[in-house]
Formats: C-alpha cells, structure tokens, sequence
C-alpha cells in the first residue's frame, strides 16, 4: 500500500524539483565523501552509494564485479533474500545494486517518516556491511548469470557491442563485457567475490548521495550509520590509461539475420573533457538528436538505408566509446556504410551551420530541467558529479557551458578528438550473396 501511495504522491508531484540543485559537501570520518541536496515536498528520500568497482575492476575475472553486485541482496546479517524484500516492502522502500564501467552502486528510496526511514536504512546498512554471499544463493546467481550469455550469443546486437569495445579497447579494463564471458564466469567460486567486495566496498572508496527531504544534520547521520560497519580500506589506483588507437579496421561477423548491425566509432570523451561541451552540442547536432540529426536525415529520410542512424559519446573516468550505430539490410551495408563514413566526414570538415547550432542549444537547455526533475532523477546526476568529482556548480552551469559553444569550436573538437582514419567498423550480419538454410 504504501508504494502505491510514493507513486501516487510522485505523479502529483509534477514541479521541478529543484531549479538550481544546490550541493553541499562533505567528507564522513572515515574519509568517505557525501553529496547532499535538501528537496521539500514530498516526504521521501533518495539514497545512492557508489564505489570505484565497476567491471573496469574485474582484472581478468570478467563478469566479477557484476556478479558481486547482483549477489549483495540475496542475503545479509541475520536476514535471507525473502527477509530482506519483505523488510523493504513493509515500509514502501525501493532498493536496487548496480554497476557500469566504471562503478558500482546500491540505492534506496523510502519514506522519511522515522519508523519507516529507520528500517528501511537499518537493512540497506547489513546489505553493505554484512553480505551472506551465501553458496546456494551464489549458485543460482551464477547459473543466471550463464545462460544469460549463452543467450547473448543469439544477439547480433549484442555480439556487435562486444566486439566493438574489444576492438576499440584491446586490453584495456574497458575492453571486456561488463557481465563478463562464458568461459569466465565458469570459473568463479563464491570466494572470488567474497574478496572482491572486501577490497572494493570499503569507507575510502565510497561516496554517498542524499537528495531529499531530510536536513543536514539528519543527512550527515544517515551517512554515517551507512558506512559504519564498513572497514577504512583504500582507494584502488586510477584505472590506466586507454591507448591510443594506430590505425583503422573494419571486421566482419557472420551471423544468420535479415539485417546486418553496423558499429563505428573510437574512444571518445572522458568526465572532465574540456572538449565535452562543444562535443557534446556537435553531436546532438551529427546524430544525437533523434529525427532531426544529420545521419538520420542522410541515412533514413534521404536513402531509406535503415530505420535509423545515430550517434552519441559516452563518458567514462577514461575515454568511453564515440559511437555511431545503424542496422541496415544485409544488402545494403556496403552502401549504408558509405553514407555514413561521407555524412561523418564532411560534418568534421564543415561543421554544423549557425541555424543547426541554435536549433540544437535550444533543444538541449529547454528540456534541460526535467532531467532531473525527481529526487531519483537528481541523484543519479550527483553521484555522477560525486563519483567524478566534477564542479558542484556543474547543473547550475550546465545550460550557460552550452550556450558558450560555437560552430567553430565544433569543428576544432571534432577535428581533433574524431580522426576518420582511426575509426573501428564492425559489423554483424549476413554478408552479402550468403543466404540462410
């Protein structure tokens, strides 16, 4: 009853949160840095912990960050993965693990009235300090975890993405899929991910993100009892370096599908790019803004190649993937290919047009405000400010950063970071003249 009631409050709940999210900061005493934004008018907090222990972790055990994730809930203290949901529902508490590249997290969502806050925040406390990692619960986790990738390999989609990271990113620890691999995942016990989290979920390596509507007093508090059990730790070292690329290559995939998916791209941006704004605008404008972007415009609506084309840059602590991505029929992926290389080309040479450019800002900031519109919205984006410890005016700046962006600083960033002759192709599909039985 009491979820129905969150959700009926949050679809009343229709104003901006907050308009220009002021952030404070600070560091708990056992080193660990909180990220607090007091929002009024509904009576519920958000809660995110992150730690550096992302999949970019895993060394050469890929899949272990993800599994150690997945397995925190399952059991925790003197509480079972039943315990624990019943635990959460009776007082209309959400809470989630997850990880990227990059990191790994746990999140709440509750009430703040104090019964149902202090249950609630009491089983997310045993969830990060006193995981089970029980076997038999390791077991079924496990055997999930495999047929999920042996279900991978029926996905030409899902082939392209990996072979497109491994192709841009060679050993690097961005390189591996972050659920890991067949042969990988086989080999792990329910120790491997034991000593995984003891290494990683520790108090240096954790910062914590509070929006809602609890004071500062009461945010510091719930800090710290979250991270009261957890051992000081350290912080691992900063993930290397991605190398950079030598030359370009094209690699084919044969797979029996009416379309072929086509990847392209190299590494991109990283958070504290000073590129990342005038990439970011450029792209919005190349293939990230939807029907109206240049690829789809030449791809779809001139050429009927695909039923779209796009593009975009993913930032990570290091340069994540600039991507362009398009499926097209087997048949005409040799043309599709062209279109796009052309389109990519001339756009670094030319750059987008004034009228473009101010299409695009216009865009990004007039729906700028409702990405973060929701305490769970808001602190997603702190905790990315949080995690790369980014400017903390960086929303309140957000709209004035794009704005300052030109055509000609476009084309300076794309010239410099997109080079045509270090782009990675790889495509899945049926080669042309090949029919299925």
């Amino acid at each position: 009853m009491r979820i129905r009631i969150i959700g009926l409050m949050l679809l009343a709940f229709s104003q901006t949160v907050w308009s220009t999210a002021k952030i404070e900061h600070w560091q708990t005493p056992q080193g660990s840095r909180v990220y607090y934004v007091r929002t009024e008018g509904l009576p519920m907090v958000d809660i995110q912990v992150a730690f550096d222990a992302g999949s970019a972790r895993d060394d050469y055990q890929f899949g272990l960050a993800s599994l150690t994730s997945s397995l925190l809930d399952t059991g925790a203290g003197p509480w079972n993965a039943d315990d624990i949901a019943q635990r959460f529902e009776s007082v209309g508490a959400n809470f989630g693990t997850g990880i990227s590249r990059d990191m790994a997290w746990v999140s709440l969502r509750t009430l703040t009235d104090k019964p149902l806050f202090d249950k609630a925040l009491d089983t997310a406390q045993a969830i990060l300090a006193k995981p089970s990692f029980n076997q038999a619960d390791f077991d079924r986790e496990k055997n999930r975890t495999l047929a999920g990738l042996k279900q991978q390999e029926e996905s030409p989609g899902e082939l392209a993405g990996i072979a497109f990271f491994n192709t841009l990113y060679g050993d690097h620890p961005y390189a591996h899929p972050s659920e890991g691999t067949i042969v990988t995942v086989s080999g792990f016990s329910v120790d491997d991910l034991r000593n995984f989290y003891r290494k990683y979920y520790v108090a240096a390596n954790a910062i914590v993100v509070i929006v809602g509507d609890l004071s500062k007093d009461q945010a510091e508090q719930t800090a710290e009892k979250l991270l009261k059990d957890l051992p000081a730790g350290q912080k691992p070292a900063p993930i290397p370096d991605v190398p950079a690329l030598q030359k370009s290559s094209q690699q084919h995939i044969e797979f029996p599908s009416a379309q072929t998916h086509v990847l392209v791209g190299l590494p991109g941006s990283y958070r504290k790019d000073p590129d990342y704004f005038s990439l970011y605008v450029g792209n919005h404008i190349l293939g990230g803004g939807g029907l109206v972007s240049k690829l789809f415009d030449e791809v779809r609506e001139k050429r009927g190649l695909a039923y779209g084309a796009s593009s975009s840059f993913a930032p990570l602590a290091k340069p994540g993937p600039f991507i362009i991505s398009l499926q097209t029929r087997n048949d005409q992926t040799t043309q599709a290919l062209q279109v796009l290389n052309q389109t990519l080309n001339d756009y670094i040479n030319n750059g987008p047009t004034e009228a473009e450019l101010t299409a695009a800002k216009q865009n990004i900031t007039g729906g700028f405000a409702m990405r973060f519109d929701t305490n769970k919205e808001l602190v997603s984006y702190v905790a990315m400010i949080g995690f790369y410890e980014m400017p903390l005016d960086y929303l309140d700046k957000f709209q004035q950063n794009v704005e300052q962006v030109s055509v000609a600083s476009i084309k300076d960033a794309f010239k410099r970071r997109v080079k045509p002759e270090l782009l990675q192709t790889v495509t899945v599909g049926q080669a042309a003249g090949k029919s299925g039985k």
